[in-house]
């Protein structure tokens, strides 16, 4: 209601305003005036200040957000190809900014150099096969050069032999989590299809697959520091994106096909944490959720728990309400640590099979209710039975 209210007074002003100009322009009836609608050399002075101003905003404005919001762009990449993805986006950004400071300048001081002047006249020319080869090749050149080193770093990064050793996991996502299957000792997944969902078996493997049989589910991704891990992902309902921000890698899942990203982890988490610009970046934020969590307890509230560091599995794709909160915890583990947490995980197939028997004495349970029912029942009936007879026999005496 008070944002109505707030609109309301908003159109009225401007109306109010609006009527106020056209009152201003019948007091100056009979005053000269220039109502010919062309620029003097005054406006175009003027006009040509205005855009030096602009020039000036422009300028100030990207050098305050570089200085403001700099420190929040990804600091250290956590992955053998970060280092690459990184100088590829640093070159592309900087290539943009030298283009954006010079295009820029040279437009508005061409726009001021040769504003309108009544004593000037503009000179027209058809072409210039000079200036048309210079603002062709040359952009042309930078491009190209910078496809090729773009088409140089994906084939490093997305290249996996196929005799190289690995680490096969697979990444489900569906509204609104994801979901890891480990390939187990023998390194090869099972085959899946969402036809398959029921119970326990969330993910659709195909249990028939012999390879299916180590397949290890969790919902919490743990990978070895040092290691190529490759990820297959599958999406069981709408468009979802892998999106690893430390690790510089992203991959869309699909519904209907498997898509594939692979890279090779360097920091541990517990390594991550010591960088010096990240034990910088909790101590800011925890400063920051301490001085929310005062104004949180004066209102009655819950104060908010210290920060730490972890790894993310986010999903880059708009996937619905709760996309925000699709998220799953990564933790880079030294070699010994991810072979002692993976030798303590049961099996997909073990845990099928814990669930069978789960719902075994359950149903076993319900069969001497059953039987007990059966048996009040033909109880009452002879009874009923006794009772007719012994009326009958009154009735006939």
């Amino acid at each position: 209601m008070t944002s109505l209210l707030v609109i309301i007074v908003l159109v009225l002003l401007a109306v109010a305003l609006w009527q106020l100009t056209k009152i201003f322009d019948l007091t100056q009836v009979g005053a000269s005036s220039d109502d010919s609608q062309v620029a003097s050399d005054n406006d175009n002075n003027i006009q040509g200040y205005i855009l030096f101003g602009f020039l000036a905003f422009i300028y100030i404005f990207t050098i305050y957000g570089l200085l403001k919001w700099g420190n929040l762009a990804l600091h250290t990449p956590a992955s053998e190809h970060g280092l690459l993805v990184d100088n590829l986006m640093n070159i592309t950004w900087v290539l943009i900014f030298t283009v954006q400071v010079i295009t820029q300048g040279l437009l508005y001081w061409f726009s001021f150099k040769y504003k309108g002047n009544k004593d000037k006249k503009a000179l027209f020319f058809a072409d210039s096969n000079k200036l048309e080869a210079i603002w062709s090749i040359i952009p042309s050149v930078v491009l190209a050069c910078l496809i090729l080193y773009g088409l140089y770093a994906w084939n490093n990064i997305m290249f996996v032999d196929k005799d190289e050793d690995v680490i096969e996991i697979e990444l489900y996502a569906q509204q609104f989590k994801w979901t890891a299957r480990y390939a187990g000792d023998d390194n090869t997944l099972g085959k899946a299809n969402v036809r398959l969902i029921e119970g326990v078996n969330t993910l659709g493997v195909d249990m028939s697959d012999k390879n299916s049989q180590d397949d290890i589910v969790v919902s919490e991704l743990h990978i070895p520091k040092g290691k190529k891990v490759h990820f297959k992902m599958r999406s069981q309902d709408v468009l979802h994106s892998a999106y690893f921000p430390h690790f510089r890698a992203q991959m869309n899942c699909v519904p209907g096909m498997v898509t594939e990203f692979a890279f090779v982890p360097t920091y541990t988490t517990a390594e991550y944490r010591e960088l010096p610009f990240m034990v910088e970046k909790v101590a800011h934020i925890n400063k920051l959720r301490a001085e929310k969590s005062v104004d949180l307890v004066a209102k009655g509230g819950t104060a908010l728990d210290p920060y730490t560091f972890d790894y993310l599995l986010l999903c880059n794709k708009i996937c619905g309400a709760s996309h925000y909160n699709m998220q799953m915890k990564v933790v880079v583990d030294t070699p010994e640590d991810y072979k002692k947490w993976l030798s303590e995980k049961t099996t997909l197939a073990q845990d099928i099979k814990a669930a069978a028997a789960a719902e075994k004495p359950a149903a076993e349970g319900a069969a001497p209710t059953t039987d007990t029912a059966a048996k009040v029942i033909d109880t009452v009936k002879a009874v009923v039975d006794t009772v007719k007879a012994a009326v009958a026999k009154v009735a006939m005496k």
